[in-house]
């Protein structure tokens, strides 16, 4: 049997149901705030796109805070190179887009090129 999906002592019918005001409540201070001000126009177009469609949505708004009318949607993030798909699940709620959608590769190195060690200045460059 799955393990029931609990946010903040509420189950997820229950989220469902609340407006954004009382789901902020249930966020940390930051996050709260930020919602409780509302939303900037970019991210009022990207909430008009969700509830309107469930395929190709695509947004450079990677910091709206992801909300229960969000679950289950496929929302494209774009990274500054690409847009990076995420399915919108219950353990992202109250997370920022951005943090699903990793700007930043990490380092991979290969062998060092010549002149990089002593013993490479008697190769030949050719």
């Amino acid at each position: 049997m799955a393990k029931e999906f609990i946010f903040r002592g509420k189950n997820l019918e229950e989220i469902k149901k609340m407006s954004i005001n009382e789901f902020a409540d249930l966020l940390p201070s930051r996050k709260r705030r930020s919602l409780k001000r509302g939303f900037s126009p970019m991210q009022k177009a990207l909430l008009k796109k969700i509830s309107k469609r469930d395929k190709d949505i695509e947004t450079h708004c990677r910091d709206m805070i992801i909300i229960p009318e969000m679950l289950g949607k496929i929302i494209k993030v774009y990274n500054g190179k690409e847009f990076i798909a995420n399915v919108i699940s219950e353990d992202m709620l109250g997370h920022y887009l951005g943090e699903f959608s990793l700007t930043r590769r990490g380092v991979k190195h290969s062998a060092p090129g010549v002149g990089a060690t002593r013993s490479s200045a008697a190769l030949s460059v050719r």
